[in-house]
């Protein structure tokens, strides 16, 4: 046997050895019949379905939908703003990403959710701003759009100067080598963190419960506390934690997945 492989075979040795002796710790020192009963009682689980799919879930993936579709839109806009020849362009585009990157989402809930209605009025505002999880996700939209913004920056500034510049010199115009040649090139790159993007902003919908939204409209942590008050019990968190294990695990596989094919065609 090389020192490799003992070096490996110990190293697997002391792992088994510190699983089982947590394992043992575990099982000698938590409670699991009072654990089962709070958060594990299979007719209230089942109890959470189908309905917690087709509205809490069903609600989750369209206030993401908005919230990274909105989001989107403004870190393109941003980030072409911060590789702007225009001054005023750039320090508006930067003012934007670092300040909705230094507030916290929910913050930026709270300010956004209540404050739109007050400055505007509820009746002023345009369709879905006036419902709460409309302005929710009007907030999301502005957070996600500063992380985005970054991400799109660095893709752009990724494709290689020259090819611009040969753009350039066949007489092609800024704007149609930007979305002709750059932006098409960047998204590839950018392809795995956008997705990531995408968790992270799923996840984030459950902040919306803050804005207190109507019984139709709840996402699936609003959903699972709710019920898990009304019962008592705390196994509708544990259905709305599947759900969500449900949509976001094959999107973190598709992320790697992507990004894997990425680094292989880059190669």
């Amino acid at each position: 046997m090389t020192r490799s492989q003992r070096s490996k075979l110990i190293q697997w040795a002391l792992f088994l050895v510190g699983l089982v002796i947590v394992a043992i710790a575990l099982a000698l020192t938590v409670r699991w019949g009072a654990l089962a009963d709070r958060f594990f009682k299979w007719d209230d689980f089942t109890d959470q379905f189908p309905k917690i799919v087709t509205e809490a879930a069903r609600n989750t993936l369209v206030y993401t939908a908005i919230g990274y579709t909105g989001g989107l839109v403004i870190g393109l806009v941003v980030a072409l703003m911060r590789q702007s020849n225009v001054p005023p362009a750039r320090i508006l585009g930067t003012v934007y990403v670092e300040i909705f990157r230094a507030l916290p989402a929910l913050l930026t809930i709270l300010i956004v959710g209540f404050g739109l209605p007050i400055a505007f009025g509820a009746e002023n505002l345009p369709g879905f701003l006036s419902q709460p999880w409309g302005a929710g996700c009007l907030a999301l939209a502005l957070v996600a759009g500063a992380y985005l913004a970054e991400t799109i920056r660095a893709g752009i500034e990724a494709v290689p100067r020259g090819q611009v510049e040969a753009a350039r010199s066949l007489g092609m115009p800024a704007g149609v080598t930007m979305r002709s040649i750059v932006l098409p090139q960047a998204f590839r790159v950018i392809l795995p963190p956008l997705t990531n993007e995408l968790v992270l902003l799923l996840k984030d919908t459950s902040l919306l419960a803050v804005l207190g939204v109507a019984i139709g409209q709840r996402e699936l942590t609003t959903w699972g506390r709710t019920i898990s008050n009304s019962i008592g019990n705390y196994t509708p968190l544990m259905a709305a934690a599947v759900c969500y294990l449900a949509i976001t695990l094959p999107l973190t596989f598709l992320a790697r997945y992507v990004e894997r094919r990425t680094q292989a065609d880059r190669r």
